[in-house]
């Protein structure tokens, strides 16, 4: 098991930062956005380059690190076309240095008809929306295979793949061999099935089986009537020793990411994991 955090989240800027803090943490690597991370990467067409992508992999490689995913994330079904082409390309420019960067994995979400809000609204759920991001995701994964690089694609609740099925059903519609899922657990919830995330993780396990490339691993407080609300993790309602048990039947060299635990909460969230990773 490798526990790792999005760059981001660590309050840093930079190769030497990020590494800094990994090892003051205990920390095996990171979800690189690099346009969240760098400040001489911005998030525009030709910002990442190859010799880029090199050195941060060269000092990542140096301090035992690991990087098991890129993130890009854009919104595939966005109402402004030239927003999506732009993001897209940029999208593509990852995907051919990501082997440079030291990982083949480049990843979003499948985005909403809210556009910059990326919340619920009802088109996500037509076969109109699924076709799009189907359309899309099969596009990149093909510029992808020229590269060696593979697409990740992550399910939410208020998004176009806003379950386990619909998500399955867009990677069965594209029938690309390079693409992975992401699974994030507390995404899927609303105020509907906050109780059934076992369920859902269950199920999640079974049908995306070894497509899993990572877990973002979130904690949430459930709110009656209401979308349950994220909360560092480790400091929230769910059963985390059946959640880490059920990752680790599933596979004991699982990537499990925290995302969104920040500041002093990280270290006791990466305590917490190889605590429990332990017993169960």
């Amino acid at each position: 098991m490798k526990i790792c955090i999005r760059a981001h989240d660590l309050g840093v800027k930079g190769t030497p930062g990020i590494l800094g803090e990994l090892n003051r943490l205990g920390i095996d690597g990171v979800q690189m956005v690099c346009y969240k991370a760098y400040e001489d990467i911005p998030y525009k067409s030709g910002a990442i380059t190859p010799e880029k992508a090199k050195a941060i992999a060269a000092a990542f490689s140096d301090a035992g690190a690991i990087i098991p995913l890129i993130g890009a994330y854009f919104n595939p079904v966005h109402s402004n076309p030239e927003k999506v082409a732009t993001c897209k390309g940029i999208f593509g420019e990852y995907l051919k240095i990501a082997k440079d960067m030291g990982c083949n994995v480049v990843g979003s979400e499948t985005g909403s008809f809210n556009d910059d809000k990326w919340t619920y609204h009802p088109r996500n759920r037509t076969e109109e929306a699924l076709q799009t991001v189907v359309a899309t995701f099969s596009e990149l994964c093909d510029i992808g295979a020229d590269y060696d690089a593979v697409v990740a694609m992550e399910g939410a609740a208020g998004h176009v793949c806003y379950d386990v099925d619909t998500l399955e059903r867009a990677q069965k519609m594209m029938n690309r061999s390079n693409t992975r899922v992401i699974f994030d657990l507390y995404n899927y919830l609303d105020e509907s099935n906050q109780g059934d995330y076992l369920k859902i993780l269950e199920k999640g396990l079974d049908v995306f089986g070894d497509r899993i490339l990572l877990f973002h691993m979130k904690d949430c407080q459930f709110i009656n009537g209401g979308k349950p609300n994220q909360v560092p993790f480790g400091t929230g309602d769910m059963d985390l020793k059946t959640v880490l048990r059920m990752i680790k039947a599933h596979d004991e060299n699982a990537v499990l990411t925290l995302e969104g635990t920040t500041g002093d909460y990280i270290r006791g969230a990466v305590s917490t994991i190889r605590e429990i990773w332990e017993q169960v």
